[in-house]
Order: structure tokens, then sequence, then C-alpha cells
């Protein structure tokens, strides 16, 4: 069963920009999805601006005509790419489960998000430090998703009724993930993130 998901991350899923192939002739050989599951891991690895339309084209098995029949442009594919990570991520991620708590924020921290083609950290965390040659667009949907693990992550905290206000210690964890998430393309072993999960949980539990 899917868990519920608060309104404000609705915003977050596929717009109106599919492009269908219909009345064009020859139909297509691929989906949507399969091409947004396999370019993922190439803006992943490679980031936005380094990532080639040979890359994609190798990648998805799809050529550029058929690429650009489907998305507008490199700019367009990476921001549903992005959707599409954000996505499989809010199926994935322990911060709705019952009962809200720590436990839940610190299996966030250590499992941290959706994993895919074994990358490294968070898609969208990378994508904050792109900010300056990503589309306007993608820039949008970071920050929205970024609001809305923030609204998680005060919902866990308010159900500990710490003595700290839950939005400042919302933030504090905010940010720890977000330092993990980037530390982690330094090869850091899975047992040695998780001690720093557990001596960080340990101190947030006091605040």
């Amino acid at each position: 069963m899917m868990r519920e998901i608060p309104s404000g991350c609705k915003n977050i899923a596929p717009t109106s920009s599919i492009r269908h192939n219909e009345g064009m002739g020859r139909p297509k050989n691929f989906s949507r999805e399969g091409v947004l599951e396999k370019a993922l891991p190439v803006f992943w690895k490679h980031g936005f601006a380094d990532t080639s339309l040979q890359d994609l084209e190798k990648a998805t098995g799809v050529n550029k005509s058929g690429l650009y029949a489907e998305f507008a442009d490199k700019g367009d594919l990476y921001l549903e790419s992005l959707r599409y990570y954000l996505i499989k991520w809010q199926k994935e991620n322990s911060l709705t489960a019952k009962p809200l708590g720590w436990k839940n924020i610190e299996g966030f921290l250590k499992v941290g998000s959706y994993s895919l083609g074994g990358q490294k950290g968070c898609f969208s965390v990378n994508s904050m430090s792109q900010f300056a040659v990503l589309p306007r667009a993608a820039q949008e949907v970071v920050s929205k998703s970024y609001a809305f693990l923030k609204d998680l992550i005060v919902r866990n905290v308010k159900a500990e009724k710490p003595e700290m206000n839950p939005t400042v210690l919302a933030e504090i964890i905010l940010t720890f993930y977000t330092g993990i998430s980037m530390e982690q393309h330094l090869r850091v072993s899975k047992a040695s993130m998780n001690r720093k999960v557990d001596h960080f949980m340990k101190a947030v539990r006091k605040l």
C-alpha cells in the first residue's frame, strides 16, 4: 500500500510537458519510464553540464530524434529524470512510517536516498550544487522537494516532543543529511557512515 503523501509534494509529479508520438507515423519502440530510469544514473554520475547527448543515447538505447520527440531538450530530460527520482524516493523513504519519531529519522539517515544503479548520495542534493547551469524549473522542483522533506522531518521531531523548537531541530537534521549525502562521494564505508548517524542521533535525542 502506498503511504500517504502530503499535499506539498503533489507538484513534484510529471507535468504536461510529456510529449506523445501519436500521429507522427512510426510508433516509438521505447517507454518513457524506461528512458528516465536509464538516463537518471548518467546524470547522477556526470552531472547536467558534463552529460552529453551521446552519453544519453548510449545509456537509453534511443537515438537523438527519438529522445527529442519525447523530451524538448537535455534540460527537459534532466527535469523529468529528477521528478522520476523524487517520485521513487517518496515511495521508498521511511519518514511516513507509523509511529512517527526518532526511529524514522535514524532509518532515513542510514538508508538515505532512493538508490538506482549503484549511485552514491542523493540525486536531489547533487542537483543543488548545479543550480548555476540547471533549468529554472529543475531548481524549483529541488526547492519544493527540500521543503517537503523538511516538513516530514518536522512531523517526526514533533512526535518526540523535544525541548528544542521542532523546526529548528529539523533544519539541523536536514543539514546533516545534506552533508552525509555529499560525503558519500568520498567512498566512505557504510559502517563509518552508520557510526556517524548513531553519534548524531544520540546528540539529537538530547536536544
